[in-house]
């Protein structure tokens, strides 16, 4: 028989760690399981594939490995928390009652909080597939220092795509950011830096819409000319155009989700439809995304779950 937990946490990003810290501290026996997508991120998630972060109360400035690694330490520090490094395929049952199908083993649990977060989008265009891992990457922190001294461009607009410009210029010699949009919409700390980087160069208003090459990424073509050609010749293609948010767990399920497959929530309370469910970080709903807001919602499902399963014992 599989073992029983209070509060299931699917996901072991920082919005999960910080779920099953504060889990453990209203007496809940935890479980957080990370590796729910084929993205295999280890346990911090995303953010820790960011070089920089200047926005979390507390740190002026720390990586995102050494972030989550903190909050890691301290969801460990609780004798109540376990986590493990398991794929989740299958959820099932209503609350109270939850059965958790990992690769590794199956889990009971009271409560179950999808803290799933999302994936890169992938660049669908001639080339991209072909060229995966062989000049087209979409992790900035992991795969800049293999650009050294390398012509490279990164394509995506958003602040994400700004800050990968930023990393990748410390190795590359020159650095194009490709975007469709007239101005980046990065924060504007973060566009003052590009647009100061002797590196970077922003190509606007332009769609990469080829990748070349023999054996490896040569070059990528343009939709209009820029300086009278469309071809690009470069190493490398940084793909920052987005997130798809992981929520297909939750379908079977009955929860509900918008347009975006982001799980809808309550944001007071991060419950979701469906009693003894909640969400929380990226796989949610709110607009405002940023590992301080998903460690707060986090800390509110912990909170939410433990008086469900006050009013149901």
């Amino acid at each position: 028989m599989e073992e029983v937990y209070d509060f299931i946490i699917i996901g072991a990003g920082v919005a999960g760690l910080s779920a099953a810290m504060y889990g453990a501290r209203l007496g809940l026996k935890t479980l957080c399981l990370g590796a729910t997508s084929s993205s295999e991120l280890p346990i911090g998630g995303v953010i820790t594939t960011t070089n920089v972060v200047e926005n979390y109360p507390g740190f002026i400035r720390l990586t995102g490995t050494e972030l989550a690694e903190a909050i890691e330490k301290h969801a460990r520090s609780y004798e109540l928390v376990t986590i493990i490094k398991d794929k989740v395929n299958e959820i099932t049952g209503t609350g109270m009652a939850f059965r958790v199908q990992g690769k590794k083993a199956t889990y009971g649990g009271k409560t179950i909080l999808f803290a799933t977060g999302t994936k890169w989008k992938q660049l669908d265009i001639p080339g991209s597939k072909e060229f995966e891992n062989k000049g087209v990457v979409y992790c900035a922190l992991c795969d800049a220092p293999l650009f050294k001294n390398k012509v490279v461009c990164v394509v995506g607009g958003s602040d994400s795509a700004a800050k990968d410009a930023l990393v990748v210029a410390e190795h590359a010699a020159k650095v194009y950011i490709v975007y469709r949009g007239k101005e980046i919409r990065s924060e504007p700390i973060n566009t003052a830096r590009v647009k100061a980087h002797p590196k970077i160069t922003i190509i606007a208003e332009t769609n990469v819409i080829e990748i070349t090459g023999e054996k490896s990424v040569g070059s990528v073509v343009l939709d209009k000319p820029y300086q009278g050609s469309t071809t690009l010749v470069l190493q490398g293609v940084f793909v920052a155009i987005g997130h798809e948010v992981l929520s297909d767990l939750a379908v079977p399920l009955g929860v509900e989700l918008n347009a975006k497959k982001e799980i809808i929530m309550n944001h007071k309370t991060s419950e979701t439809n469906i009693p003894g469910i909640y969400a929380a970080g990226d796989v949610g709903d709110k607009p405002f995304k940023q590992a301080i807001t998903g460690v707060a919602e986090g800390c509110t499902a912990a909170w939410s779950a433990y008086e469900y399963i006050s009013k149901h014992r």
